[in-house]
C-alpha cells in the first residue's frame, strides 16, 4: 500500500480508512500532539517524550530511521470518511531485525530456510528504543476502544495489501495488546527491570527498605564508583550544549563500537532532540580531572524516567552502575517520578534496587504455517518469562519484612 492509498472498513462508528504515511511529516505536529501521551501536560494519559513528535521526527531527520538504515516510514493514520484523525501507529518497513530488542532472528530463519520471505516486515514501535509507550494512539477526545479497534484491524489489512510476513507492535502497553490479540496477534513477553518510587524522600529512604547486608555493598558500590575523584553532574534544558553533546556522543560512539559494532544514533540526532526538547532530557555525566570521561542519556516523562543509552573513555570500578542506575533513582527521587525504566535486559539491576517488570509485544503473522508454529513458540516462552519473573522477585535485595 502506498502513501494515500485506503483501505475501507466499518467500525461501530462508522466508515473510516486507514492511510500509510511515508514519513512522519505527513502529520503536523499539531496533529500528532493531539495523540493522547505525545505531549507534556496530559495528565489523563501521561507524557511519553519517547513517542513525542520531536522524538520522532528527529531519528527521521538525522537520518537515523529511515529507508537506507532499513526503516522505512510506514505510519498508519485512522480516518473517517471525512478526513478527521482519529489515531495513528507509529510503523516502519523493516528489511532486518536489528535495533528493535525483541528479536524475532529465529523465526526469519526458519522461514526462509522454508522457503518463504520474512522481510520486508513491518515493525510498530520507536526505532532503538526499547521503552514501552503507546502504539495505537488515540486522538483526545475520541474512544479509545473504538479506535484502537479500528487501529489493530487497519494493521492487518496494511499487513495483507502489502504482501509482507509479518507485523510486529512492540513494547507495547497492556491495553494495545489486549486489543491487538482480540484482532488475531499474538502476546509475546519479555522482561526489563524497572525502579520504584514508593514515595521516598531521599535515597537513604529508599535504602532502608533494603536487607542490611544489600544496603552497605550499595554504599560500598557508590563509594568506589566515585573514589578516583569523580563527580557527577546533571545536565538538562540550557546545559545541553553542543560540547555536551560532543562529549557524550564520543562516549556512546566508543561503548558502540565495541559493543555492537555499528551505533545506530549518529551526532546530528542529538543536536535535534537538543533542539527541540531538551527539558526532556537528563544526562548524567561523570567528569574527573576537568573533563567528562562517562555518561548516560536519559528522557523525563510526565511519571517516569527513561534511561537509554550510556558510554565512557575512561573504565573505573563499578562507574557504569553509579551513573546509569544509582544517579536515575537519584533524580527520580528528587523529581518525584514514580519509575525508572533501565533499559533492556540486565539482571545486575536487580542489586541496585530494580524489580523483573514483564514487557508486552503483539505479532500478526500472514503465513498460517508460521503463525501456527510461532503461536506454540510463545505458549511455551510465556511460562518461562513467568516462572523466571517468580524466581528474580524471590530474589530482590529488599527487606522480607516489607512484602509480609
Amino acid at each position: 500500500m502506498d502513501q494515500g492509498d485506503e483501505g475501507d472498513r466499518q467500525t461501530a462508528s462508522g466508515e473510516y480508512s486507514i492511510r500509510v504515511a511515508a514519513g512522519i511529516g505527513a502529520f503536523t505536529c499539531d496533529e500528532w500532539n493531539g495523540f493522547g501521551g505525545t505531549t507534556r501536560g496530559d495528565k489523563e494519559n501521561g507524557y511519553n517524550p519517547i513517542v513525542s513528535f520531536a522524538f520522532l521526527s528527529a531519528l527521521e531527520d538525522s537520518g537515523c530511521a529511515v529507508r537506507r538504515t532499513g526503516w522505512q516510514g510506514h505510519h498508519l493514520r485512522l480516518e473517517t470518511a471525512q478526513g478527521k484523525l482519529l489515531g495513528a501507529i507509529p510503523c516502519y518497513l523493516k528489511s532486518h531485525s536489528q535495533g528493535e530488542y525483541v528479536f524475532d532472528h529465529g523465526w526469519s530463519d526458519a522461514f526462509e530456510r522454508a522457503g518463504g520471505r520474512y522481510y520486508p516486515k513491518l515493525q510498530c514501535a520507536v526505532p532503538f528504543t526499547p521503552v514501552t509507550g503507546p502504539r495505537l494512539l488515540v486522538s483526545k477526545g475520541e474512544d479509545g476502544s473504538t479506535v484502537r479497534a479500528g487501529l489493530a484491524e487497519g494493521l492487518k489489512v496494511v499487513t495483507e495489501k502489502l504482501g509482507v510476513s509479518s507485523a510486529h507492535v512492540t513494547f507495547a502497553p497492556e491495553q494495545d495488546v489486549e486489543m491487538l490479540e482480540a484482532a488475531g496477534f499474538l502476546h509475546r513477553t519479555d522482561q526489563q527491570f524497572h525502579f520504584f518510587n514508593e514515595g521516598f524522600s531521599s535515597y537513604d529512604d529508599f535504602l532502608a527498605t533494603l536487607a542490611s547486608r544489600k544496603r552497605k555493598a550499595m554504599k560500598k558500590e557508590r563509594r568506589e564508583a566515585l573514589a578516583d575523584g569523580i563527580s557527577i553532574d546533571w545536565l538538562t534544558g540550557n546545559d545541553l550544549t553542543e560540547r555536551a553533546w560532543d562529549d557524550f556522543f564520543s562516549f556512546y560512539m566508543d561503548t558502540g563500537s565495541r559493543k555492537w559494532g555499528r551505533p545506530y544514533l549518529n551526532r546530528e540526532f542529538f543536536s535535534m532532540i537538543g533542539e527541540r526538547m531538551a527539558d526532556d532530557i537528563l544526562l548524567v555525566m561523570a567528569k574527573r580531572n576537568g573533563r567528562y570521561i562517562a555518561g548516560a542519556i536519559n528522557f523525563i516523562g510526565s511519571d517516569a524516567l527513561y534511561g537509554r543509552n550510556w558510554g565512557c573513555i575512561e573504565d573505573h570500578p563499578f562507574l557504569h552502575f553509579e551513573v546509569c542506575y544509582h544517579q536515575a533513582i537519584d533524580f527520580a527521587i528528587d523529581r518525584k517520578l514514580k519509575v525508572v525504566e533501565a533499559g533492556a535486559q540486565g539482571e545486575h539491576k536487580l542489586a541496585r534496587g530494580y524489580r523483573p517488570v514483564t514487557m508486552h509485544s503483539a505479532h500478526y503473522i500472514a503465513h498460517p504455517g508460521l503463525r501456527n508454529a510461532v503461536a506454540d513458540y510463545l505458549r511455551r516462552e510465556r511460562r518461562e518469562v513467568e516462572r523466571m519473573a517468580e524466581y528474580l522477585e524471590e530474589h530482590t535485595p529488599f527487606r522480607k519484612d516489607l512484602s509480609e
